[in-house]
């Protein structure tokens, strides 16, 4: 961050509204671009060096037909007198709106995503008569063979093509353009898998998206372009549309229709719409940390951080598929030694990862941005037929297990599956790493719980909690042999990604413990006859939890059993503290859990990291703290000018594990709940920090607080009766 900071070409200081920036020099290319977005469709909006606007459009569910969530397209805005020409530029993101102002004293240009509708709206405003050009910026003029380090999901039967934009002809007062998937990788994947006679149908054929620009007044201007000329105020639209269609035909109707008109009423209206659901958006929740002391912009800069990563998420966490942990819908052309690909790379390809992206969902709770985790509840939900399919033609016995790595409908990757099937049966999965690693639905399903206490939404326990629970306990109740004592013997199994070949492994039995007596509990007439017996059953049948001697202390341990040497960074064994809180402050065996955290195998934060969410989860306020902030204050890349596009670490530009994983501790430092004891302040360095929060909790609880000098100036607590249950745990003892 120094090196960004120092470069007088890059300066920015921070506006009025936590976040907001203010630049006062154009880019140079994406990797100068600001973040815009509505939830479903966004923008990176930068000004290059010849003052043009350039925008590349994303959208949540514009996947190609290699399984590729790509861009949209990108369009480009001119202005006639140049916008550089008076040399008095600035740029300005305003998070409190969600807006993108542009202006040179004279003329402004305001871009911003619709909240309610999926286009980019582009108002312009200047003190004398201009002329204002859009044009479909085409980067993608033809087809174009990837490089195979583009591509992470395939590897056999190439070449893979990239596909162009296509530009709709004759199109009067208006510019369209798309893409058609014409093919699919989707039906040879399920014949790799043994899965083609599932009763699923294909998501990618037939899927086009694409763009229409639309503006009161504006003409044609070449076949890509349209102008307007001696304007003092001018407006258009790109409307943004993705659906499987018939044809081309229908796509350009249902994308004119949802474009509609562009005049100034129509754009006065929407703003204000728009305005309304961001205000409420951040009126919703907020942190905002200040130093005791002098910490030379240190939790000024934690702060931002958290707003940047929240806004971040809304503008790419409302459609129909949860957030791509390796860039969301911000991917640019990066910078980055050996992966200069265009702005349609990302690393690790298309596929969702787990470990990756349930950080982004888990960081949602606090916020109470409980819409957002829709679309990840949604898209397992949506699985589960494949999934059970799956189970009984590779297993021969019922429920569901969820792949570590996987496309948005299901299967394995190609290459972590395996290509090469000689000697293989259909359950063999090349890829060590994610071999025999399930517990995602585990997880999955303590995040639903937690949503569910949340929210005490009856629906999310009816039509999405108790059907995902059901599938993926059978499968751990059916697919494994007992031991010489009756208990479930969980192997072969795996230890995460770091430990290959376990017996019962800490993940998979501390997320048994930890969810089924909660299951068990859910209200009176929630559970049928069949749950109760088929979780009590499984219950007595649960293994210990792994716990034994290191170093001469009782700790928990990595598994039961498992090999001498570890494979990749992680710290199974502390699954028992989070995500499965099994130990943390106001549990059991505090000292047990210490203990393991110390003697944890693996010390760092970054990335997917975990330890500062679980420093938190013990009351350990001074890691917690020094974790945050060093995730939060170091390690930007020098030439990505948005300080809020963090990586690429291990995924990739901008890392949502990154800013999860900040949030999370964040919000756990401030407050943890266990059962129905609220604890205030479990791991906060309150000798240091000041702090103004507003958080959700679960039964629907709301906590507002301020802490100024080690003092609570500032509570309340929605409904008031829970304030009741509050236990602060400033400077006391954590256990």
């Amino acid at each position: 961050m120094a090196g960004f900071l120092a470069s007088s070409a890059y300066a920015y200081s921070t506006g009025p509204v936590l976040g907001d920036l203010t630049w006062t020099t154009p880019g140079r290319s994406s990797a100068d671009s600001m973040p815009l977005g509505n939830g479903d469709i966004a923008a990176n909006v930068w000004t290059d060096p010849d003052g043009d606007i350039l925008c590349y459009l994303a959208k949540n569910d514009a996947w190609d037909h290699l399984g590729r969530l790509i861009k949209v397209g990108r369009i480009r805005i001119s202005l006639k007198p140049d916008l550089l020409d008076r040399g008095n530029f600035e740029q300005s993101l305003s998070l409190e709106d969600a807006s993108i102002v542009i202006s040179n004293g004279s003329t402004t240009i305001k871009l911003w995503c619709d909240a309610h509708w999926p286009r980019l709206v582009v108002e312009v405003e200047s003190d004398e008569p201009c002329e204002v050009r859009v044009k479909l910026d085409k980067w993608r003029p033809k087809a174009r063979e990837l490089d195979e380090r583009e591509l992470y999901s395939q590897g056999q039967d190439g070449p893979y093509m990239a596909m162009p934009d296509n530009l709709v002809r004759k199109q009067r007062g208006a510019v369209a353009w798309y893409q058609r998937n014409e093919s699919s990788i989707w039906s040879s994947v399920l014949d790799l898998q043994g899965l083609a006679e599932s009763e699923t149908s294909d998501p990618l054929i037939n899927r086009t998206f694409g763009g229409y620009i639309k503006g009161e007044g504006f003409k044609n201007r070449g076949r890509d372009g349209l102008s307007i000329r001696k304007v003092t105020t001018a407006s258009f639209s790109v409307t943004v549309h993705c659906a499987q269609t018939e044809s081309v035909e229908s796509w350009l109707e249902q994308i004119k229709n949802r474009a509609g008109s562009i005049t100034p009423a129509v754009v006065a209206d929407a703003w204000r719409d728009h305005q309304t659901w961001w205000s409420t958006f951040w009126e919703r929740s907020h942190i905002q940390i200040e130093s005791r002391g002098d910490d030379r912009g240190h939790t000024e800069k934690i702060s931002q951080q958290l707003a940047w990563h929240r806004f971040m998420v809304a503008c790419a966490g409302r459609g129909e598929f949860p957030v791509k942990f390796n860039g969301g819908l911000f991917t640019a052309d990066w910078p980055i030694e050996g992966e200069t690909f265009d702005a349609d790379y990302r690393r690790w390809g298309g596929g969702y990862w787990w470990q990756n992206t349930r950080l982004i969902y888990w960081s949602l709770l606090g916020r109470g941005d409980y819409e957002m985790l829709r679309p990840l509840f949604r898209m397992y939900l949506e699985m589960l037929p494949l999934a059970e399919y799956r189970t009984q033609k590779w297993f021969d016995h019922g429920g569901v297990f969820f792949p570590e790595t996987q496309y948005f409908w299901g299967t394995h990757l190609p290459n972590n599956y395996g290509w090469d099937r000689k000697g293989r049966e259909l359950k063999d999965v090349e890829n060590n790493y994610i071999r025999h690693e399930w517990v995602s639905g585990l997880e999955l399903i303590a995040l639903l719980l937690e949503t569910y206490k949340h929210t005490q939404d009856d629906a999310l326990l009816k039509n999405e909690l108790l059907p995902i629970a059901r599938a993926v306990l059978k499968f751990y109740a059916l697919h494994y042999p007992h031991d010489s004592s009756g208990r479930l013997k969980i192997h072969p199994s795996q230890a995460l990604e770091t430990w290959w070949d376990t017996t019962n492994p800490m993940p998979e039995i501390a997320g048994l413990h930890y969810l089924l007596p909660r299951l068990l509990s859910l209200p009176d007439g929630a559970l049928t006859v069949s749950d109760l017996g088929a979780w009590r059953a499984l219950s007595a049948r649960l293994p210990r939890l792994p716990i034994g001697k290191r170093n001469g202390k009782l700790t928990l341990l990595v598994a039961a059993e498992h090999e001498g040497e570890p494979h990749n960074m992680e710290n199974p064994e502390l699954y028992a503290i989070f995500p499965f809180k099994l130990f943390g402050v106001g549990r059991p065996d505090f000292e047990l859990a210490h203990t393991t955290y110390d003697q944890r195998l693996f010390v760092e934060t970054g990335g997917w990291h975990q330890d500062s969410i679980q420093a938190a989860m013990l009351g350990r306020a001074e890691q917690a703290a020094y974790y945050v902030g060093k995730n939060y204050t170091q390690g930007h890349h020098p030439e990505i000018r948005f300080p809020g596009f963090w990586g690429p670490n291990y995924d990739w530009v901008p890392d949502f594990d990154h800013g999860s994983v900040g949030q999370i501790a964040i919000q756990s430092m401030l407050v943890q709940t266990v059962g129905s004891r609220i604890y205030l302040f479990p791991a906060w360095p309150s000798d240091r920090w000041n702090v103004s929060f507003r958080l959700h909790l679960p039964e629907q609880t709301v906590v507002d607080c301020k802490l100024e000098e080690g003092k609570i100036t500032h509570l309340e607590v929605t409904p008031t009766q829970r304030k009741q249950q509050i236990v602060v745990l400033l400077d006391q003892d954590k256990a």
